[in-house]
């Protein structure tokens, strides 16, 4: 069973940075780590995610201002830079792992951008 723990998020000002932190544990490889969000009322949708390899994906909405990174043993460690936040990119962040054909979810962590 593979746990995620989500950490980093917080209110910030329009234009301002945060930094997520996800870590999975135990620390077994999982083939794509990403994050993804709920705002009230809304469907979740995708974030960004990485594959073990490295390879990206983002969603449009975020290309140039947010930035996922692996890290840790086994890269079972999950950050989401985020810059230049905007109001619209206000709600719950989840992390999601996929491990051998098994999705896991963090419980996630809050980000409101507001002046």
């Amino acid at each position: 069973q593979v746990q995620l723990v989500e950490s980093g998020g917080g209110l910030v000002q329009p234009g301002g940075s945060l930094r997520l932190s996800c870590t999975a544990s135990p620390t077994v490889n999982m083939w794509i780590m990403g994050w993804y969000r709920q705002a009230p009322g809304k469907q979740r949708e995708l974030v960004a995610n990485v594959t073990l390899s490295g390879q990206t994906n983002y969603a449009e909405f975020v290309k140039g201002r947010f930035t996922i990174s692996r890290d840790g043993p086994k890269n079972t460690v999950l950050l989401l830079q985020m810059n230049n936040l905007k109001p619209e990119d206000t709600a719950r962040y989840y992390c999601h792992a996929l491990r051998l054909g098994e999705d896991y979810w963090g419980q996630g962590t809050q980000v409101t951008v507001s002046s």
